[in-house]
């Protein structure tokens, strides 16, 4: 072990010895350190797991990218498309592309005895990925799709449209829609209340059979196929969703478009995009809270041990010496400072995900509990980043001890 490792272990004052100013602040950078990351860590943490919720919640109800025809269609009706086996057979083999499901939407209404609401009736298949859908369950299950010729009649409504309608579980829904200047009659079954705390599909989305709306549009059968009414695309990783769109719209034909679920909610992921410079913000803070209390710990140090500092470039220490016995000594408290909020952090988002210590208003945040996404990578790039922070700031006081000298730290003494 070299001697600066040594005394930069025993810088500090012992308890025995009177001590003075250094010791108590040291351990006040310490927790200032550990304050700043922890902040900063579950900073990060709740962004990301806003985004992704917000993301998951918003694709369960449609995908992360939709491909539609380019003609038009009427409001809340969906233009026929049907894709052939090798387009969806390319399309699936696409990488980051992780399932294809045919979707269709209808818009109409669901008259009681002495209320009337508009919905939408989002019609889903076989095939389709229902596990975003049967998470949201509340009560009942998921209506049953068995394919075939025959359309089922079970729905799923969503616990706001339950609560306007005094509608549960077994009741009938008579809806309306309108088709070719008449309107088309639907009696289906609830067997299912689902809950996502968006407003934007609570209100209106009811899930029911895909075959219900293929019926209700009147679209024909084309070679044994029935169209639908646009063709949803989930993908692997959805950091990487416009570079797994621009892949997918070379295979389209020329009469096809597709629209990411950005493209979709533009104002719900601005929204989410003016978080991220919130948090930059926050964390530029923090950094700075946190190297001011590091060099404001090691100017004190340094301002209580000019005597050792003067005695030990008597002794023939040279001032790189001497700073490299302090510096170790401040990337001490720096490292015990990042520990510590690292597992503060850890043990907050932990506690968070287990037992949903902090709650929203799903009317504000379109979900009753904080989320928090636990991501290893958002540890250590949030510590290294305090990390270097602290060892610029940690530049400025060793710069002062050039300035010591044995002669005035004698006279002084």
């Amino acid at each position: 072990m070299s001697y600066e490792r040594f005394l930069s272990a025993r810088i500090l004052p012992r308890k025995d010895t009177g001590g003075g100013f250094s010791g108590p602040l040291s351990v006040i950078a310490v927790a200032g350190i550990a304050l700043g990351v922890a902040v900063m860590v579950m900073a990060v943490s709740i962004l990301r797991g806003f985004q992704g919720e917000i993301a998951s919640k918003v694709a369960g109800f449609g995908s992360h990218i939709t491909i539609a025809s380019y003609t038009n269609a009427p409001d809340y009706q969906d233009s026929p498309v049907l894709l052939d086996s090798a387009l969806l057979a390319r399309i699936a083999a696409i990488p980051g592309v992780r399932h294809v499901q045919p979707s269709a939407t209808k818009g109409g209404m669901v008259k009681t005895a002495d209320q009337i609401h508009g919905i939408l009736l989002h019609g889903i298949a076989p095939q389709t990925d229902t596990a975003f859908l049967a998470s949201c369950l509340k009560v009942g299950r998921m209506p049953q799709v068995a394919g075939g010729d025959a359309a089922g009649t079970e729905v799923m409504v969503s616990s706001v449209v339950a609560a306007k309608l005094r509608l549960t579980v077994g009741d009938k829904l008579r809806t309306y829609f309108w088709h070719d200047g008449a309107a088309r009659a639907r009696a289906f079954t609830i067997c299912g209340i689902y809950s996502t705390d968006m407003a934007e599909l609570d209100d209106h989305y009811i899930v029911g059979d895909l075959r219900q709306v293929q019926r209700l549009n009147g679209w024909p059968e084309v070679d044994g196929q029935r169209p639908v009414g646009c063709y949803e695309v989930l993908v692997d990783d959805f950091g990487q969703l416009d570079a797994t769109a621009r892949r997918l719209l070379e295979q389209l034909p020329y009469d096809l478009t597709l629209r990411t679920v950005k493209e979709a909610n533009p104002a719900l992921f601005s929204w989410l995009g003016l978080l991220d410079s919130s948090v930059a913000l926050l964390l530029a803070l923090m950094c700075v809270v946190s190297a001011v209390t590091i060099v404001s710990a090691l100017l004190i140090m340094i301002f209580e041990k000019s005597a050792t500092i003067g005695i030990l470039k008597t002794l023939g220490a040279t001032d790189r010496s001497v700073r490299r016995i302090f510096l170790l000594k401040g990337l001490r408290l720096v490292a015990l400072g990042i520990v510590a909020g690292d597992l503060a952090a850890l043990a907050l988002a932990l506690a968070q995900r287990q037992w949903g210590l902090v709650r929203l208003d799903p009317e504000s945040y379109s979900m009753s509990l904080m989320p928090v996404e636990l991501n290893g990578a958002t540890f250590l790039l949030v510590s290294l980043g305090a990390l270097a922070a602290c060892l610029l700031a940690l530049l400025l006081p060793l710069a002062g001890i050039a300035r010591i000298t044995p002669a005035k730290t004698i006279r002084t003494e």
